[in-house]
């Protein structure tokens, strides 16, 4: 479910006139050399990384976006019920791991997945 609501997101908010680009890469990583990560996860941790090059979003809205019926646009403009990211999130959290997103306007988005290895 994680990966098929982050590759659709992918899919649904590439610009018109340009393929969709994903790309998955995983690592192992010490939690203890990310300085931002709570204390709790500072382990071995496993990294997914999530990357396209879509529409992105502005960076104000990185937390915003996991939220449950959290649109950045009207349903118009993209079709959607607001709750893939939000879902994806809980997964994440359910598996004792934390959740990065990163977007340029644009250019594309970045979803980090840190969960314990």
């Amino acid at each position: 479910q994680l990966f098929n609501n982050l590759i659709t997101n992918s899919i649904k908010f590439s610009p018109p006139g340009r393929d969709p680009h994903i790309i998955i890469t995983s690592s192992a990583v010490d939690g203890s050399q990310l300085t931002w990560m709570p204390e709790s996860l500072q382990r071995g941790l496993i990294q997914i990384s999530f990357r396209d090059n879509g529409i992105g979003f502005d960076p104000e809205y990185k937390d915003r976006i996991f939220e449950l019926f959290q649109r950045l646009h009207g349903k118009e403009e993209y079709k959607g019920t607001g709750i893939g990211l939000a879902i994806v999130k809980k997964i994440v959290e359910n598996h004792s791991g934390l959740i990065k997103a990163t977007g340029i306007l644009g250019e594309g988005a970045i979803f980090d997945i840190y969960i314990p290895a």
